[in-house]
């Protein structure tokens, strides 16, 4: 649990859609800061998965919102992606599939579900500071950050990004089909009543369409680096 100075240390948010590049470069900058990191997508990605697991509706709110409250999730290794636990058990790659992110994205338009994991996100905020990654970071989890990123990228080019990353693994599926699930998850997560997809009115918005990730990167820390020492 965050202890009562929690207030005090200082947390980059990182928003956006899906394949905007915010995990890599979420991840990078925990790392290069040496803050702790807290991929929030994961959360509802595990939470969907474990519903699964047990045999619990996706459209169950009540009993999601209870199984939120009881699941035991750590992310073990600071700034390295795919490792997180599950009942001590890693299920980075079970998480990481697009049906999972499907699930994540319709737990997480229940309001009970949210509310369920809002405290279990906030208490990720400890010193020396924090990196959060996720949707609604900025706006609703960690209003007071010290400094707020939004990220995107054309549907097109989160697309084939996704086709890339899953063609690496040996999981390729069409890039019509890829490219049909972000529009429809662009449009559920950006119009739900609760939290919707949006970046802070203070945020720092980069278009990652046609930058690379180390570029990407630079102007991130930079950008931090001239909130936070002007």
């Amino acid at each position: 649990m965050a202890g009562q100075g929690s207030m005090s240390v200082p947390v980059i948010t990182v928003d956006g859609p899906s394949g905007s590049g915010k995990g890599t470069i979420s991840h990078a900058v925990a790392k290069a800061l040496g803050f702790h990191f807290l991929d929030s997508g994961a959360l509802y990605r595990i939470l969907a998965y474990a519903a699964q697991q047990k045999g619990i509706a996706l459209d169950d709110e009540p009993a999601l919102a209870e199984l939120a409250g009881k699941l035991d999730i750590h992310f073990p290794a600071e700034g390295e992606n795919d490792v997180v636990l599950l009942d001590g058990v890693n299920v980075g790659n079970n998480i990481r599939t697009e049906a999972a992110g499907a699930g994540a994205s319709r737990v997480a338009a229940l309001p009970a579900v949210r509310e369920a994991l809002l405290q279990r996100q906030r208490d990720f905020r400890q010193s020396p500071g924090l990196v959060a990654d996720g949707r609604d970071m900025g706006t609703v989890v960690f209003p007071d950050a010290a400094v707020k990123f939004f990220l995107t990228a054309s549907a097109e080019e989160r697309a084939r990004r996704r086709f890339n990353q899953l063609k690496e693994k040996g999981k390729e599926s069409p890039y019509e089909e890829i490219l049909a699930d972000i529009q429809a998850r662009d449009e559920r997560d950006s119009s739900r009543a609760v939290a919707p997809l949006k970046p802070a009115q203070d945020a720092i918005q980069i278009d990652t369409t046609s930058l690379d990730i180390p570029t990407t990167i630079t102007r991130v820390l930079d950008a931090i680096k001239n909130r936070l020492n002007p």
